[in-house]
């Protein structure tokens, strides 16, 4: 009803006042519309995720047999008791606890107990990162802080810059929220220190082997099991009766086993799965391989308690269970889902899941929790996966080694490409569609959170097949990743290197195909992050090789590639004529989605060169594909650049005095631009809402000038918090000309300048030309010809530089009024 509404607008010739009762009654049905359809939403390319977003709860379960640790409870129990009782004023920062002790010592398994046992004051989540700062590449800072912020729900839409402006969103998020945080296994407080919010309703809680030394943290050091306490758990996992029965041989244990809790669970494990040994054969057991192990030359990073009581414990095993855990220790990934170990041991899924779940029984594997995408996830501890890996490399050959991890990887591929099919089907073939949008659209939504999920474990598989050699592995993986990472314009530092490792194995395949294709790909993330140069270069390769290939479809995508790196770079007139060509292309092979959204590129380029009408043409003709298609999605996208262009035709019409004409123009802009933001907060997508909000704030109605102003603060501040830089710069000059619509010429050209000196700082030189035309085009106004011939010459320069000649001629008029 609205849209047909909206038509009416052209089709019959009715009064100006009719017209604008006609498009005032359309909008107030957007919403109706709106909510009627949002059950319909369908999928394609950057969709939004359909789950309601709930606070992340992502806390290690608690062990089974937690034990022996009534005062360390009680301790930590007094600390955040005392911290709680302390008013805001006085607590000015969160509380931390930084528990560190020798490996296996429990300080993970002491942490995790009683983080659950707080949860209930945290009602805004609980995340959690094993840091691996025992290994040789622990996770970085900035890997962390962006899952955290996936987590609380942050799309990071744009790339947000390097640790310190990671830091700056990191307490925008967590400020004013109660938020419990777990970094487990840290290396040193460098790791740690960027991580802790300011905010003082949080908590974080840090495991480590060494003290930290951080600032406002309480320190415990965790000390072994005392007798008694070790003789506990033997109990809790053997059962009460047969450590009563022989409580010398218990105790004997517990002392084989240097009173370490890992250790002693290993050996309990083992009585569990062993209701037939007694007490003291495992003691005699135990002395045996500590005996052994005196006279072995054995690296210095297991002790001999723990290997003792491993040895034992895989002695004990199967063949089959031993073979998966010194399997399981060749993956470098930090956790893995129950799958892998069937395709380590190339059997099915649940026979190798019911092994896995053999060596957690004895204690040689654990879980890590339930990752986004509701799967359970495992892992080895760090001592485990040492002593498992001296296996691996002692016991099975080179090549049964390599095939296994192979077969991970290929199933890796597996489930990477199907996620990214169904997040972006248009990336993977011509004339691509869902066939059913709600199916899609729940498709699209669960392979989002299996990136969220599989992201550290993708990226490990990715180096590791890498470095390995495995080229059409690490091909695969790699593109798969680079169409989710560009689908969701997410994880931006992990596409960026994952694009070169795409490119990297293209070229070891000696396959130009797959090397024509990582080239977009890189020339994707590289263009998004200010890398035009760069960007253009693959771009124009791939066309090269696609050309030669006689790959047309591949060569449409690419000409469209290099005309937006033109286009964004601010060579309009060069960009315009590869965009037109890839237009072509994409009609010869009858693809409806690139054909359109390639026509929504060339319109927003037709609106830089002022060239309304050209670009209204454009758009109503893609938004009639997507209409038809029901790709709501790229429907909002288009209507956005629609309201756009309503607005710069509006702009016209009243300058020129045509009134009427621009009344209406204004209010269909107005209306445009509000089904767009509606559409896009329903799906959950505040970028692109902000930027619709921006757009608002650009019609230029008179009659609206307080209002716009509103809608580009509004914007400035959501693109603030999700770390766009860009588009802040963007928004300040929005602003900058939305104050001088309203007269407030000394504001307009103070915002004028800051987006003047953020585009410079950005590196993006076409934007930062237009800032200074703008400038120089306030001072005009203002009675201040000097003053602009400076912003107005600088200007000229860089568009000249450019090849910019639209933007060359524009400014040339306004430096004739300030010359004459």
């Amino acid at each position: 009803m609205a849209s047909v509404l909206a038509t009416s607008l052209d089709v019959w010739d009715l009064p100006t006042g009719a017209k604008v009762g006609i498009t005032v009654l359309a909008g107030l049905l957007v919403g109706l519309l709106t909510w009627a359809t949002a059950g319909t939403r369908d999928a394609e390319q950057g969709g939004g995720d359909e789950t309601p977003w709930r606070p992340p709860d992502q806390w290690p379960p608690v062990s089974a047999h937690f034990t022996g640790r009534t005062e360390s409870l009680a301790e930590l129990r007094e600390v955040f008791a005392k911290h709680r009782s302390r008013s805001r004023a006085e607590s000015a920062s969160p509380l931390v606890v930084s528990v560190c002790g020798r490996g296996g010592v429990g300080k993970s398994v002491l942490i995790t107990r009683f983080g659950h046992e707080i949860a209930g004051s945290f009602p805004d989540g609980r995340l959690y990162a094993d840091l691996r700062g025992t290994v040789a590449a622990p996770i970085s800072p900035e890997e962390v802080l962006i899952g955290f912020l996936r987590a609380l729900g942050v799309r990071l839409t744009t790339d947000p810059g390097g640790p310190a402006e990671l830091r700056k969103l990191w307490l925008t998020w967590t400020k004013g929220k109660r938020i419990l945080i777990c970094l487990d296994n840290a290396r040193d407080a460098d790791q740690v220190k960027d991580l802790i919010p300011a905010e003082p309703g949080c908590a974080v809680m840090v495991s480590s082997r060494q003290p930290l030394y951080l600032l406002n943290t309480y320190d415990k050091k965790l000390s072994v099991f005392s007798e008694a306490q070790g003789v506990e758990l033997l109990a809790r996992l053997a059962g009460d009766d047969r450590v009563a029965a022989d409580l010398e041989s218990a105790q004997e244990i517990v002392r084989m086993c240097d009173h370490l809790p890992l250790a002693l669970s290993i050996c309990g494990g083992r009585l569990a799965t062993r209701e037939h040994w007694t007490l003291r054969e495992l003691a005699d057991r135990l002395k045996d391989e500590r005996r052994r192990l005196k006279h072995l030359e054995l690296a210095p990073t297991l002790e001999k308690s723990v290997r003792a009581s491993l040895q034992l414990s895989y002695d004990d095993c199967t063949g089959l269970q031993r073979r998966l855990l010194r399997l399981l220790s060749l993956v470098s990934a930090p956790d893995v889902p129950s799958w892998v170990a069937g395709d380590l041991l190339a059997t099915s899924e649940p026979d190798g899941a019911d092994q896995l779940e053999a060596l957690i029984d004895a204690q040689l594997a654990e879980c890590s929790g339930v990752d986004f995408s509701g799967v359970m996830r495992y892992r080895l501890h760090d001592l485990v996966r040492i002593f498992a890996h001296e296996l691996a490399l002692s016991d099975d050959e080179d090549g049964h080694r390599r095939a296994a991890v192979e077969r991970v990887f290929s199933g890796y591929r597996r489930r990477a490409e199907t996620a990214a099919v169904a997040r972006w089907p248009q990336d993977w073939g011509r004339r691509a569609r869902p066939a059913d949008p709600t199916s899609a659209t729940q498709a699209q939504s669960s392979a989002a959170d299996w990136l969220n999920a599989e992201r550290l474990t993708l990226v490990a598989a990715i180096n590791q097949a890498r470095s390995l050699e495995m080229w059409e592995l690490a091909w695969g993986l790699s593109r798969a990743f680079c169409s989710l990472c560009h689908s969701l314009r997410a994880y931006w530092s992990d596409w960026r290197m994952v694009a070169h490792t795409l490119c990297e194995a293209a070229v070891h395949m000696d396959d130009r195909r797959a090397l024509g294709i990582a080239l977009l790909d890189r020339a994707a993330v590289m263009g998004a992050q200010g890398g035009h140069r760069s960007a253009a270069a693959d771009s124009e390769r791939a066309l090269e090789i696609f050309t030669d290939l006689g790959e047309s479809w591949w060569a449409a995508r690419a000409k469209r590639t290099v005309g937006m790196t033109l286009f964004s770079d601010g060579n309009l007139d060069r960009g315009q004529n590869y965009l037109i060509d890839a237009i072509a292309g994409f009609k010869g092979e009858e693809d409806r989605w690139w054909a359109a959204r390639t026509q929504r590129n060339l319109a927003e380029l037709r609106l830089a060169q002022h060239k309304p009408r050209e670009a209204r043409e454009l758009l109503e003709e893609a938004l009639e594909v997507f209409q038809d298609d029901r790709n709501r999605y790229s429907e909002a996208q288009t209507l956005r650049a629609y309201g756009e262009v309503l607005g710069a035709t509006a702009r016209v019409l009243h300058a020129d005095g045509d009134s009427r004409a621009a009344e209406e123009d204004f209010t269909r802009a107005g209306f445009s631009l509000d089904r767009a933001a509606e559409m896009f907060r329903l799906r959950g997508e505040l970028w692109e809402e902000a930027r619709c909000l921006r757009a608002a704030g650009e019609v230029g109605n008179p009659a609206n000038g307080l209002s716009e102003l509103v809608y580009v603060r509004r914007a400035a501040e959501m693109l603030a918090a999700l770390g766009d830089s860009w588009g802040v710069a963007r928004a300040e000059l929005s602003a900058g000309r939305a104050h001088g619509r309203l007269g407030r010429t000394r504001e307009a050209q103070e915002s004028l300048r800051q987006a003047v000196r953020h585009f410079e700082e950005l590196g993006d030189r076409w934007w930062m030309a237009r800032c200074l035309r703008y400038l120089g085009e306030t001072h005009l106004e203002a009675g201040d010809p000097q003053a602009a011939l400076t912003s107005l010459r600088q200007a000229h320069d860089i568009y000249r530089s450019l090849g910019n000649q639209a933007g060359v001629e524009r400014t040339l008029k306004l430096l004739r009024r300030a010359e004459g």
